[in-house]
Order: structure tokens, then sequence, then C-alpha cells
């Protein structure tokens, strides 16, 4: 799930804690996050089909 975000359009960097089951991502510089974190939702479940966004 991690390269599916980092090769997502609009994403710097993207980190997994697999403790606590959560992704932090970066944006690069003047993307529009809700935008580009529907596009890793999408990317993220071609990899898990139940990952889910909250922002």
């Amino acid at each position: 799930m991690e390269d599916a975000a980092k090769h997502t359009a609009g994403v710097k960097n993207a980190v997994v804690n697999f403790m606590t089951l959560k992704m932090t991502v970066e944006f690069e510089e003047g993307q529009e996050p809700k935008a580009v974190m529907q596009e890793v939702l999408n990317n993220c479940k071609k990899v898990e089909d139940d990952c889910e966004i909250f922002l």
C-alpha cells in the first residue's frame, strides 16, 4: 500500500505504520489533498480492498 500511495500523482511521500494501521501522506506543493487522497484510496484498494481514508 505504501508503494501504491507513493506512486500516486501529487504524493511526495507516504509511510505506513502497521502498529497503528495508519498511513501518513505528504503532498507535493500546490496539490489539493482531498483530490489526491481519493486517488491514493483508489490505488490502495488495488492492493488491499478494505482500506479506508479519514481526513
